[in-house]
């Protein structure tokens, strides 16, 4: 018989009130029987907190009072939910179909090696193509969204292990999310979710795909631009610093040497553009090691 985790379904928002609404919206329509939301906000100037006041009672609010990232709001998020099963982290610009949570955490449940599981991530726009069947890592160690643009035509409907969910939603189990320490802080934004796949792998964790979990996503709608350039492109070198050791390097130099080349080539051809610019400055910072928010 199939236990029913609990859970805690914690969305950070920073200035997302329309994304927002359609967010919790779509939670209130969940078929899983034990959940909790908590909204945890970024010290949002765009009437927010008012409309979660006015309009999700039910939702427990955390409110910063400034733009603390999406990493440190995330663990503070996790840390308000008490002892839930399962820790799931949803962007504020999603819509999740009624199964989802139950989905993710039957399917927790099923594969007792998962630590985490990921969902099936489609354009909220588009609802036939993908964003995220689960993340991958390509040669050289360069995360990808696995069926990343393609039609969604059940191509990716396998539950499988993949190597990370993608964080805009994801759910890990509370133990595993604690014995680890949640997001690493000092990535402040992007490739946080890499980073926590990354060191499951290493604890001997696992990640299952979930295609049930379906989940339709606005790209970029709440950052994108030059703040994700720069994170991106600091924090990608920040994680190949950590987690890539001689033997790594060794064996995956060239694919490493082409990738991160072809990365500042094209940021150098576009130098007039502020988002080309926030990228070479975010390659520097993590040769340098640099971390936390900039």
């Amino acid at each position: 018989m199939m236990i029913m985790l609990s859970a805690a379904v914690i969305v950070v928002n920073w200035n997302g009130k329309g994304y927002l609404r359609v967010c919790l919206q779509s939670l209130r329509r969940q078929t899983h029987p034990d959940f909790q939301v908590i909204v945890v906000d970024n010290g949002s100037t765009d009437g927010s907190l008012e409309m979660l006041a006015q309009e999700f009672p039910e939702v427990r609010v955390e409110a910063l009072g400034d733009n603390r990232g999406f990493v440190v709001a995330s663990n503070i998020g996790a840390q308000l939910a008490g002892e839930v099963d399962v820790l799931v982290m949803l962007n504020n610009d999603t819509e999740a179909e009624p199964q989802w949570l139950q989905a993710l955490c039957n399917a927790l449940e099923a594969h007792p090696r998962a630590g985490a599981a990921a969902s099936k991530m489609l354009l909220f726009d588009r609802r036939d193509v993908l964003h995220s069947a689960g993340d991958v890592m390509a040669p050289g160690f360069f995360p990808q969204n696995r069926g990343v643009w393609e039609v969604d035509q059940g191509q990716y409907d396998d539950d499988i292990w993949v190597f990370g969910p993608c964080g805009g939603a994801a759910a890990y189990r509370r133990e595993v999310w604690e014995a680890l320490g949640g997001f690493d802080e000092r990535l402040f934004m992007y490739l946080e979710d890499v980073d926590l796949a990354w060191r499951m792998q290493k604890a001997g964790w696992k990640t299952v795909f979930v295609p049930e979990a379906r989940v339709y996503h606005h790209l970029s709608a709440t950052g994108g631009g030059k703040i994700a350039s720069y994170y991106v492109g600091r924090n990608l070198i920040l994680l190949h610093r950590w987690h890539l050791g001689w033997a790594d390097v060794r064996k995956a130099w060239r694919p490493l040497l082409v990738g991160h080349g072809r990365i500042v080539w094209k940021a150098l051809r576009a130098w007039r553009g502020e988002a080309a610019r926030a990228r070479l400055k975010g390659v520097v910072h993590g040769v340098l090691g640099v971390t936390g928010k900039r």
